[in-house]
């Protein structure tokens, strides 16, 4: 049995992650900003003994350093960075339409957000003896996805890409595995209801990635379905 962390674990993706671990047997500390506000989750504690709900968002340094307080020196295998925001509308995410006080917020969230989680947990993957961090991207960081507009999401979730290759390149000597991955255009809230894949499909892919990853494998772009995401 492993112990996992799931960082957005309310809805989407996060919530399928959360049910499919579970129901493997696994630990589960699954992360909300507002557990008050998570009744989806609520309904998979209820049905299920190995699932734990702790308070965090992302958005918050003192949130995660109080998360960090509470689950303490536990060894944690993986942590699933999912949390994540789109930035507004396409429509003002063009150049001559941008709210900047978004992106400032979208860049907090998607960006600086994850990298303090790592900073925060660094020693509970470390006490695992073969911890995986995954941070959740998109398509839409990579210079290679020719798609224009889109200006806040985009640039927060590269330079998120970036700062797990740069995690993977600094925890080199530690047990730690860290990967980026593109979960895939998904039927969520934040894809909507025209998105190529499941939830389900999504996270059952994500999760094995997550399962064959290889020290040496530290820092790749992932598609949710195995393959190598160029960059």
């Amino acid at each position: 049995m492993s112990t996992v962390m799931i960082v957005g674990a309310t809805r989407g993706i996060g919530l399928e992650l959360t049910k499919q671990y579970s129901e493997e047997g696994d630990k589960v500390i699954a992360c909300a900003r507002d557990v008050s506000a998570a009744s989806q989750l609520d309904k998979l504690v209820a049905s299920s003994e190995n699932i734990r709900i702790e308070e965090l968002d992302i958005a918050e340094a003192s949130s995660i350093e109080s998360a960090a307080s509470r689950i303490g020196k536990d060894s944690i295998d993986s942590i699933i960075i999912v949390a994540g925001y789109v930035g507004g509308m396409p429509e003002n995410q063009t150049i001559d339409n941008i709210d900047l006080d978004e992106w400032h917020r979208t860049l907090n969230i998607n960006t600086i957000g994850p990298l303090l989680v790592a900073r925060a947990f660094k020693e509970n993957l470390s006490s695992s003896g073969n911890g995986n961090l995954m941070i959740l991207s998109s398509q839409l960081a990579a210079s290679t996805w020719p798609m224009g507009g889109m200006y806040v999401y985009s640039t927060t979730k590269a330079a998120v890409s970036k700062v797990g290759q740069i995690l993977a390149l600094d925890w080199a000597q530690d047990p730690i595995i860290v990967s980026i991955m593109h979960p895939g255009w998904v039927k969520t809230d934040m894809g909507g209801p025209a998105a190529e894949i499941t939830a389900e499909e999504s996270a059952s892919g994500i999760r094995n990635v997550l399962s064959g990853l290889k020290k040496e494998d530290s820092g790749n772009f992932y598609k949710w379905n195995g393959e190598i995401h160029p960059w």
